[in-house]
């Protein structure tokens, strides 16, 4: 980790961590950007801003379309991976995230500060990659599709509806816990494990994988860890995710 961050060129570290948190110590030179400042306002929670809009927030945080990107956050990679999403999304290439917590990272000599790092606002100009993102009609018009899983990452419950914030899920998709992508100290679980899960559950590199949760922050750890780990090239994320679905589209138990 040391020699990672050590050695790249035109390096931007975000903290991806609550705003407390981040006060409370970070790496030294990192900037703060937590995951809800990158959603708009509206009956839907959890929708991205537009390209506009997240290119202004980059850009104030120092950060270009070509800045080699480390993302990190207090070690539930839910707000690193999310940050990962969306900054992929929007165009950016070099972008890496960070798998262990800051505890680890300051026993491997790491310094963590509290004050927040000065950076000068710079452009971030815009080239979304098509493939990554998936809309409410895209999952309606594919969810059917023999070379298409949709997989729902919320938890057992949440997903046959017994759950209190759940009547169900998307028909056609299949249950895959994001937890069980992780290790039991929150790590990403390693290629070998990960290629077991996802051959167990019938998902192949060849087919197009739609993840979703109820807002897709979980969805988008399963997205880097299929993307990032196993390397799979053709994975969405459907950002309107159950919330967006239910409003005008039926689920089942």
């Amino acid at each position: 980790m040391q020699t990672l961050i050590e050695s790249e060129v035109d390096l931007v570290i975000i903290d991806a961590s609550k705003a407390d948190a981040y006060q409370a110590g970070h790496l030294e030179g990192a900037v703060n950007i937590e995951h809800s400042s990158l959603y708009r306002r509206g009956p839907v929670a959890g929708l991205i801003k537009c390209l506009g809009e997240l290119s202004e927030i980059f850009g104030e945080n120092g950060i270009t379309r070509d800045s080699n990107i480390v993302i990190y956050d207090e070690g539930s990679r839910l707000y690193s991976s999310r940050i990962y999403w969306i900054l992929k999304h929007v165009g950016a290439e070099n972008v890496k995230v960070l798998h262990n917590d800051k505890d680890v990272w300051s026993k491997a000599g790491l310094a963590l500060v509290a004050t927040p790092t000065e950076v000068d606002p710079v452009t971030f100009i815009p080239y979304p990659k098509p493939g990554l993102y998936a809309s409410t009609e895209h999952v309606q018009d594919h969810k059917d599709d023999s070379n298409v899983v949709l997989v729902d990452v919320r938890t057992p419950a949440e997903f046959d509806g017994t759950a209190k914030n759940s009547e169900g899920h998307i028909a056609g998709a299949i249950n895959i816990n994001f937890t069980d992508l992780l290790t039991e100290s929150g790590a990403f679980k390693d290629a070998a494990e990960l290629a077991d899960i996802a051959s167990a559950n019938g998902i192949t590199p060849d087919k197009e994988v739609i993840f979703y949760c109820r807002t897709s922050v979980r969805g988008t750890v399963s997205f880097t860890a299929f993307e990032s780990i196993l390397g799979y090239d053709n994975v969405k994320v459907y950002d309107g995710a159950y919330l967006e679905w239910k409003v005008s589209n039926p689920v089942v138990q």
